[in-house]
């Protein structure tokens, strides 16, 4: 089944061409800096075995111009993998958040348009970018099936005692504010992946996705029963340019004694802060850089990163009421060896050792970075969205046929 997987976001496209039951693409590619002067797309292309790279740097006025350029690549004489359009049978749409109705794949209709865009306001950064992404790519791909896959969906499982605010009713009631969670389809495929290397379906697993972005969730028998990211991504752990966790009164005293409205807050947090805000960097290697060369604020930074996963360890320990494997994956979580022998550093209690000799290899593939006596596995599991998305693609076209 030819399946092409897009995630578009405000002025980017990623995407990957799979052959499925193949789970090695076919193609890979990024269009960047959609709506600026010069764009880039990076296209590569799997040709018997060998990697082919094509990079260009052209005008796009917007996504319809680069899904456009997409086409053009996917159907080349030389390197393209289909003749025609028509070839792709299901074009599978990233899409961050789905809200409390759309909770599993879904095929594309006018109504779960209407709903995507009904819910703009929970994650104004990403469902717009997503929406056009759909609008755009339904006219190029015609003859394929549509379907969403939502980032919120696997956080769909939590209990109500973990994803309720203890604010008034009325304001879950109108607005839909709640824990919806994020990384839901990245925290689905390592769990997945975990729960199989374990050979037991039934873990207890946290999955720490560590990323410019990062989260954790706490998964049992398959299901996320609690997750750090909250009504949109700036809760919960620090992240490259986001603050997590934080006192709420922090927003009021700013607000009363600097002026901040509204926007300028949300900036703050978002943008500003986590990583970023403590170090003038918000990339890990370069913080470690500064580190390595003796600042102690990048010091200061590090010790503030591990500390806040370590408590969520502690935190989802108690709730899954046991724990037999910690997964990390994401950027920082599977390059990042100092990161993980922080986080990992007195956890004895818990059952967590590592074994530093093993922690500082990398691989491309799931292994074990504890010690042979540690109780609990600890595991780098390279994230693999674009292929999570492909398998539920597929999983739901199997069983629309089978109905």
């Amino acid at each position: 089944m030819n399946i092409f997987v897009v995630n578009s976001g405000s002025s980017s496209i990623k995407y990957q061409f799979f052959k499925m039951p193949s789970v090695q693409p076919v193609c890979t590619g990024l269009v960047e800096r959609i709506g600026q002067p010069t764009a880039a797309i990076i296209h590569k292309v799997n040709v018997n075995g060998a990697e082919q790279t094509v990079q260009l740097s052209l005008y796009l006025a917007d996504h319809e111009a680069g899904m456009l350029e997409i086409e053009k690549l996917l159907t080349d004489a030389a390197i393209g993998v289909i003749q025609n359009p028509d070839e792709i049978e299901a074009v599978g749409h990233r899409i961050v958040h789905g809200g409390e109705h759309l909770s599993q794949p879904t095929i594309i209709t006018d109504a779960v348009k209407e709903e995507i865009k009904r819910i703009f306001p929970l994650a104004p950064l990403h469902n717009p970018g997503h929406y056009q992404g759909i609008q755009i790519a339904q006219k190029l791909f015609a003859k394929a099936v549509h379907i969403a896959v939502f980032d919120t969906a696997f956080h769909q499982t939590l209990p109500e005692k973990a994803y309720r605010y203890a604010i008034p009713q009325s304001y879950y009631d109108d607005y839909g504010i709640r824990v919806y969670g994020f990384h839901g389809i990245s925290h689905q495929y390592v769990s997945g992946q975990a729960a199989q290397y374990l050979n037991k379906p039934d873990a207890k697993i946290i999955t720490i996705h560590l990323g410019n972005g990062c989260s954790m969730s706490a998964v049992k028998d398959g299901k996320c029963i609690d997750t750090s990211m909250g009504l949109t991504p700036l809760d919960g752990l620090i992240m490259g340019t986001r603050c997590g966790d934080i006192d709420p009164s922090v927003l009021t005293f700013l607000m009363q004694n600097t002026g901040c409205d509204g926007d300028q807050l949300s900036n703050l947090l978002n943008k500003q802060s986590g990583m970023l805000g403590l170090t003038g960097c918000s990339d890990m290697r370069d913080i470690k850089a500064l580190m390595d060369s003796g600042d102690t604020n990048a010091r200061l930074a590090y010790d503030m990163y591990a500390y806040r996963i370590k408590k969520y360890i502690g935190a989802y320990t108690a709730v899954l009421n046991g724990l037999d494997a910690i997964v990390f994956t994401a950027g920082v979580g599977e390059n990042a060896a100092l990161v993980r022998q922080m986080v990992c550093h007195d956890m004895d209690y818990l059952g967590i050792r590592l074994d530093e000799a093993e922690n500082e290899i990398r691989r491309s593939t799931t292994h074990e970075i504890n010690t042979a006596d540690s109780r609990v596995k600890i595991l780098v599991i390279p994230t693999n969205e674009e292929l999570e998305i492909s398998n539920q693609c597929v999983e739901l076209m199997q069983n629309v046929v089978c109905c």
